[in-house]
């Protein structure tokens, strides 16, 4: 072949790549284009008992209640350290709290490590984070942000904007959210896929419902949790806390008995404008003081009065957060977003409703270590699935990339779930038992730090700091946790495989302060 041949040869060839390219270039922009945008709604202390989805027949929530029968619901989500803040880290970072140095709340989070956003968005994705974030600094790895300062405030809250701009923004804080996620959807790159953290303030204390869910679960009288007269029996940690429905929840500031609500500007109340104060106001002073005053209460049956004023507080601020997220629902249907993108609903952790006779969060105890999660995948997750799997908090990063086809970072310690609830995939080896720690102490509950094991039927508890004493739960046979078992001879056996269990984990996920308490 001569040498002109040769050359006309390659060139040739060149044409054909060339024109390939040209032909494929549009399918390649389509495919990219194609992958699923992600919407994170991530309530604050809303959990899985107060949903209509996990059984609750006292309450409505229609909306969270869709995503679950169009996608899974998880029965056992479950959060490695049951707080607020360290829970958005692990989040964001996939890793447990002694990874990503954010053990507790009211700290800096590093915001210069990696994150699954700061992925996302390396990777194509637009990203942004609107609401709550409750992490000592502003987001990193996001293309828009507008965050609430700290725990925020329900009415008329102050917002912390790209590009840093601190703006008070009139009305309720559950509807800002939403039209703050539209306004920022509707002016997107569209073609572009998006990933959207929307992070809700409610349901946390002090539970300020919005105008119009004002005494909306007045009508019901809750009976009582089976734990709610617990006596911590042999359980020094339950026993020396300080979240207490009777002695800790607080008449005026939690339950709203006689609040002054001339207080200043920076306060609550003080945001307050004329026209908002009127009705709460009048319906907190005129109804539930009055009610409180004539009925000269004390001792159990103050505490049961107690009670019933938080659940129905607690349960119409949830009442605006249903009914946002079906707002975004049906921006997702009248946009033609619906099919091509993924909702997920989720809590930071659980949160108590009078069991143990507790509100709050923190203890490993079943009711804060889960959490509500329910997902809609379409054409994905086949609707009305249910996962009875072991799911935490550090999956929930991995999980998101492999949706937008990314490979996770080797140091993530979760694993992406998907598998779980797409039907493919290897099941077989996925985890049958899980680990937890927790750091917070003294403040503010006086809950002792503590780690341990969670499996299928048992929980073995180490509390350490000034505490220092093992607790072991029956599952099984013992729901409530009522009963620790740890010197019962007959768990000997039982008691020496559980630790070899926790040993390994603690190895795994490298827990050293763990490690070294665990020799001792």
């Amino acid at each position: 072949m001569s040498i002109l041949a040769s050359m006309l040869k390659i060139t040739n060839i060149r044409s054909v790549v060339v024109a390939l390219i040209v032909l494929l270039a549009p399918i390649l922009l389509s495919a990219q284009s194609k992958r699923p945008n992600i919407i994170f709604i991530l309530s604050d202390d809303h959990t899985y008992q107060a949903i209509s989805a996990y059984g609750n027949r006292y309450v409505q929530t229609p909306n969270i209640d869709r995503i679950a029968r169009e996608g899974v619901l998880f029965h056992h989500a479950m959060v490695t350290n049951s707080i607020c803040g360290p829970s958005r880290a692990t989040l964001l970072t996939g890793k447990y709290s002694h990874k990503n140095g954010y053990p507790l709340n009211e700290k800096r989070f590093d915001n210069t490590q990696q994150t699954f956003p700061g992925i996302l968005q390396q990777n194509g994705y637009q990203t942004a984070w609107i609401g709550k974030m409750h992490l000592g600094t502003l987001p990193e790895g996001f293309n828009y942000f507008s965050i609430l300062p700290g725990q925020g405030k329900y009415y008329n809250p102050d917002f912390i904007s790209t590009p840093n701009d601190t703006v008070r923004m009139g009305g309720y804080v559950t509807n800002i959210i939403t039209d703050l996620s539209v306004s920022w959807l509707n002016g997107r790159d569209t073609s572009r896929p998006f990933m959207l953290v929307v992070g809700e303030k409610a349901t946390h204390r002090e539970w300020l419902p919005d105008l119009p869910d004002l005494g909306a679960y007045d009508s019901i009288n809750f009976p009582l949790p089976a734990s709610f007269s617990d006596d911590y029996k042999g359980r020094r940690a339950a026993l020396d806390q300080d979240m207490t429905i009777s002695n800790t929840m607080r008449l005026k500031e939690d339950l709203k008995v006689h609040v002054n609500y001339q207080q200043n500007k920076n306060s609550e109340y003080g945001r307050f404008t004329p026209e908002q104060l009127a009705p709460f106001a009048q319906y907190y002073e005129q109804k539930i003081s009055h009610e409180f005053d004539s009925l000269h209460l004390s001792g159990q049956a103050l505490t049961a009065w107690k009670y019933q004023r938080y659940m129905r507080d607690y349960l119409a601020t949830a009442r605006s957060l249903d009914r946002n997220i079906g707002r975004i629902l049906q921006y997702l249907d009248s946009t033609g977003l619906a099919d091509n993108t993924v909702v997920i609903y989720c809590s930071d952790q659980g949160f108590y409703l009078g069991e143990h006779g507790w509100f709050d969060k923190r203890f490993i105890y079943e009711q804060s270590l889960h959490t509500p999660f329910v997902m809609r995948y379409p054409g994905v997750i086949k609707p009305g699935t249910n996962s009875n799997s072991f799911m935490l908090n550090i999956d929930w990063a991995p999980t998101l990339l492999d949706i937008a086809h990314v490979k996770a970072p080797a140091d993530m310690q979760g694993t992406s779930f998907m598998p779980l609830v797409s039907g493919k995939g290897d099941t077989t080896r996925w985890r049958k038992d899980m680990y937890y720690h927790y750091y917070e102490f003294p403040e503010p509950h006086h809950v002792s730090p503590h780690f341990g094991i969670r499996t299928e039927r048992y929980k073995l508890v180490r509390f350490y700091g000034p505490a220092d004493f093992w607790e072991l739960y029956d599952l099984k046979n013992d729901p409530q946790e009522l009963h620790n078992i740890y010197n019962d001879p007959a768990q000997a056996k039982n008691i020496v495989n559980l630790k070899k269990r926790l040993k390994v984990l603690i190895t795994q996920y490298d827990d050293k302060d763990a490690e070294k308490l665990l020799k001792n």
